[in-house]
């Protein structure tokens, strides 16, 4: 166990293999780039149903490092805990706690996992026991104020009261930087806490496992039972000088150990392992003394996570990580350049752009090693893997938004999607999944979405046969919620399935998605087959009440009906006032089908002017008061769509106040400044396009619905070299209202601005006035 060979057998390993393409996406010119990072607060979204971290990452990077500010157990005496849900992310802003530092994190999401390895550095008598949060200095976890933390984008700081120590984090895309400065003392440790989870239960650790290499060098891994049910992680962990004496405690009950009995396990015995452990390093440090750590994280190996190390961060200059990552932040943020007329605006806009890019992230190793759904470990060829695909919430305008400013990259996620269904056992496209992991989490196969909006958009070189195969036989896989009643009956009956009216308008979205693949593969009766499919959503419409409903295996309605509840009424995380408008391919039609487009109108404002009562949305933890507007819900996915449908009536102005309203309430550069889970950055993403003027109310078409911009000028930076310039004539707070719009000059005669007249760049002249034209 020789650290100088160990050291130099890895580097070698590092620099043989290739860079992959993830650090070169940038195609933006140096000399046009402005320092955006003061733009951009990490701290938005942390207070409150936000659900977004602070720490450290990379664009769409592999480490998140980030503080938990409590440990909140999923279930108290065999039943859920509410609280939680707040700690999807493990931090709050209301805390004044910190209990460590881990390096897996998900941005904004309703539900969780992760929390990998937390580190925590402590000085005195050492505890291994995290304590409370309510009762100071029962554990190792420390009071911290707001006044001395700092966070950044790639760069998070704060100071450990309890202990005087600054806490300093960074990261590359796959190793965790920390930079703690301790105080004189002969008791200063290290804490390694792997029993720490988000969303932790009793048992969620399948199993752990600690080398210590020499003095310095730790290696393991642990996996996990949980939203991922079967995740393994690997690490190395290097710190920069060495430690005097380690140990760690077992919390497992231990039948059987062998001949392990022969050994005191619990002090400097180089191997740990059990389902529950917390180990400890100690050191001497004088005063202002740095102690640095390097944590490489691998979903392969510990081989795979040194070689990680090595080719990343082969050096202790912390300054220098910290200004790479920032750079290539700041490369990012530079795809988009706006102007605004405050400098709030210019906040929660580059803090809305960083949150897109959170997510999916890198999950494979420097020399393309990942591993697979299948569990067995592949290697990537032309493309780069990732994952963590919230799809039911992306796919609505985070994934258009790529295919703007990140086509490459979402490439590469088009071909993760199809590397998922190539190593399924189901034959099937990723629905919510992460780690190597299908959650099944959510409604509707919208990964056929994302690879049909790309497809449509030429973003994607993939198979055009090979993708449309992937994408029937997903939308064919009958034992999947409901499809086969869907297939056989043409909609998702209740009394079998639940949420059935949800399944029903997202499946026959996904189908019209599958035939426009179908279109550009030249495959006629396919397209005919999921066209005519796509019109499943008339199943559920009652027209005697006017309202998508559940209804019920032999073809009548379910008779106990309410269209403002949101639980119980076969919508998902809705109610038929706003969920049931979810017919984003065939507008027009809809429209007719529920009475016209004056009779539309007026059931839109019905939405955005009546309130909702408590007890319609008790029961939803993921719909809470701060993202409600009468019956509409910005706080959740469902019906972001919705304020750009006045666009198809006879009164578009609707939709340029209600976009207004919705930009300058539901959003802000507080920390409270997300109106409810930003999941995984499509929250962000509404809000990037809709302060540029439109979005993308039908993803996998040519076309986005026109709002009104918020910013004075924009310029996007497209990787082609080209660029999309941005200009809003008379902006300002009262001016709301669109007069004209021109593209290139020319006088454009609708309120749908068309993907091709942008995708090689051009201008864009949003005449803005306080009146509407009506």
């Amino acid at each position: 166990m020789k650290y100088t060979a160990i050291i130099i057998i890895f580097t070698m390993i590092a620099s043989s293999c290739s860079q992959k393409k993830e650090n070169n996406m940038d195609t933006t010119k140096n000399s046009h780039k402005i320092n955006l990072l003061p733009y951009v607060n990490p701290l938005i979204g942390t207070k409150n149903m936000g659900h977004t971290y602070p720490g450290a990452t990379t664009p769409f990077g592999m480490v998140q490092l980030s503080p938990e500010t409590n440990q909140q157990p999923m279930f108290i005496d065999g039943k859920y805990n509410p609280e939680t849900y707040k700690y999807c992310a493990g931090y709050q802003y209301k805390d004044s706690t910190i209990f460590g530092f881990s390096h897996t994190h998900f941005s904004g999401t309703g539900h969780s996992d992760l929390g990998d390895f937390l580190v925590m550095p402590t000085t005195g008598q050492l505890n291994l026991e995290p304590g409370k949060a309510e009762i100071p200095q029962s554990g190792y976890h420390s009071q911290f104020s707001h006044k001395n933390e700092s966070a950044e984008p790639g760069y998070y700081s704060v100071q450990l009261d309890d202990y005087n120590i600054k806490a300093e984090l960074t990261a590359s895309d796959r190793v965790g930087f920390h930079k703690y400065t301790f105080l004189k003392s002969k008791n200063s440790h290290i804490i390694l806490d792997l029993i720490s989870n988000i969303y932790n239960y009793d048992d969620k650790n399948v199993w752990t496992f600690i080398r210590v290499e020499n003095d310095s060098l730790v290696t393991g891994y642990r996996q996990t039972n949980g939203w991922a049910r079967t995740k393994k992680v690997f690490f190395a962990m290097q710190f920069s000088k060495p430690f005097k004496s380690y140990g760690h405690k077992k919390y497992d009950k231990v039948q059987y150990n062998g001949f392990y009995r022969r050994f005191n396990e619990t002090e400097n015995f180089p191997e740990m392992a059990g389902k529950n452990i917390r180990a400890y390093f100690n050191f001497d440090t004088e005063e202002n003394e740095v102690v640095k750590i390097k944590f490489a994280l691998s979903n392969t190996s510990t081989s795979g996570a040194l070689k990680n190390l090595n080719a990343e961060i082969p050096h202790w200059n912390f300054e220098k990580t910290k200004q790479e990552t920032q750079q290539k932040w700041n490369n990012e943020l530079n795809k988009i350049v706006v102007d605004t007329e405050t400098k709030a605006q210019k906040e929660t806009f580059y803090t809305a752009l960083y949150h897109t890019m959170l997510g999916p992230i890198i999950y494979e190793d420097i020399d393309g090693a990942y591993r697979g759904l299948d569990q067995n470990i592949h290697q990537s060829e032309g493309f780069t893997n990732y994952t963590v695909f919230s799809l039911w919430d992306t796919y609505r305008a985070l994934h258009p938004l790529f295919n703007i400013i990140q086509p490459t990259r979402n490439n590469d996620m088009v071909k993760s999607m199809l590397a998922h269904h190539d190593q399924s056992v189901h034959h099937m496209l990723p629905v919510w999944s992460h780690y190597a992991n299908e959650n099944w989490c959510m409604v509707g196969y919208h990964s056929v979405t994302v690879i049909a909006d790309a497809i449509v958009k030429g973003t994607t070189d993939v198979d055009l046969n090979k993708a449309l195969k992937a994408a029937e036989n997903t939308a064919t896989l009958t034992y999947f919620d409901g499809i086969g009643d869907y297939m056989n009956l043409g909609y998702v009956p209740e009394d079998k399935s639940s949420s059935s009216v949800s399944k029903t308008l997202e499946y026959a979205f996904d189908d019209w998605c599958i035939a426009q693949i179908a279109k550009k593969a030249k495959n006629e009766t396919v397209y005919n087959t999921y066209l005519n499919r796509s019109k499943n959503y008339k199943n559920v419409y009652d027209h005697k009440i006017g309202y998508m409903r559940p209804k019920l295996t032999d073809g009548t309605w379910r008779k106990e009906f309410n269209p403002i509840d949101t639980h119980g009424q076969g919508f998902i995380e809705g109610n038929a006032l706003n969920y049931g408008l979810y017919v984003p391919h065939e507008i027009d039609q809809m429209i007719e089908l529920m009475g016209g487009k004056d009779k539309f109108s007026a059931h839109l404002d019905y939405i955005f002017t009546t309130e909702i009562d408590d007890k319609y949305i008790e029961k939803n933890e993921d719909i809470t008061r701060d993202g409600i507007i009468g019956n509409y819900v910005h706080g959740n996915e469902p019906g972001h769509h919705i304020p750009y449908l006045y666009n198809w009536t006879n009164h578009p102005h609707k939709t340029q106040e209600r976009v207004r309203m919705i930009m300058d309430t539901m959003y802000s550069n507080g920390e409270d400044g997300l109106c409810g889970n930003d999941d995984a950055g499509q929250m962000s993403a509404w809000y990037v396009f809709s302060a540029l003027g439109f979005y993308p109310v039908t993803p996998a078409s040519n076309e986005y619905a026109i709002g009104s911009p918020l910013v004075k000028e924009a310029t996007i930076h497209l990787e082609n070299g080209k660029t999309i310039t941005i200009n809003t004539m008379n902006q300002s707070k009262k001016n709301v209202y669109v007069e004209k719009v021109e593209v290139n000059g020319k006088l454009i005669n609708s309120y749908l601005l068309k993907y091709n007249d942008i995708k090689n760049g051009g201008t864009i002249t949003f005449y803005l006035k306080s009146l509407p034209n009506k």
